[in-house]
């Protein structure tokens, strides 16, 4: 039988002690030790956590936490929105192989926040119906939290409505599934809301409380 994953609070502290392994090593650009080893893997996969992350090519998630192959489940949309299908990826991974640890993973300047703040600001339409399907999903996360700012630059605000679109996404996985809220209740499962730094390379864990 293989090891069992670890808990959600385990795994958790196995992504920051990652994350501060890799942000030592970006002066050193390369594979990590963690990725640079055998390939080879079990038949039955048990990652240690499902990450739900936004889909830009400069936050791969298990370099960001200096993981390797078979260590972590990613699912990857552009601004880590929620919807029926990853909900479903999410419920998946959690019942199937027992991982006890979601993080939904934004970064700064994230470009699908971007332009849910431009569309708000001056409705023009994104480009196709299924760009905004993504803008309409990220667009009430954040249409609160701008309308404090109405005038202020794009810079002032940005990053704060990539957090609070971070949040509502967690919050989306919480309360948006039966099988993620019996896990929550009965089974340990841990949701939890991360911010990557693309300047720094450092992860900023949002909200750590269970369910």
């Amino acid at each position: 039988m293989p090891d069992s994953p670890p808990s959600a609070t385990q795994a958790l502290e196995i992504l920051k002690r990652g994350n501060a392994r890799f942000v030592e090593q970006l002066s050193n650009p390369g594979l990590t030790p963690a990725m640079a080893g055998p390939v080879a893997l079990p038949e039955i996969q048990r990652p240690k956590a499902i990450i739900l992350g936004c889909s830009d090519a400069r936050v791969p998630a298990e370099i960001v936490f200096d993981q390797g192959l078979g260590d972590l489940f990613v699912i990857r949309v552009a601004g880590n929105i929620v919807a029926p299908s990853l909900i479903g990826s999410v419920e998946f991974a959690a019942a199937e192989f027992g991982t006890r640890l979601v993080v939904v993973l934004g970064h700064t300047r994230c470009g699908a926040v971007q332009a849910t703040i431009e569309e708000i600001r001056g409705p023009g339409g994104p480009a196709s119906a299924n760009l905004a399907s993504i803008v309409n999903r990220i667009r009430p996360h954040v249409e609160d939290y701008l309308t404090g700012a109405p005038d202020a630059p794009l810079e002032a605000v940005w990053d704060g409505a990539v957090r609070e679109n971070v949040r509502a996404s967690v919050e989306e996985l919480r309360t948006g599934s039966a099988i993620l809220e019996d896990l929550i209740a009965d089974d340990g499962l841990m949701v939890v809301g991360a911010e990557y730094c693309l300047g720094s390379g450092v992860v900023t864990f949002l909200d750590e409380r269970e369910g």
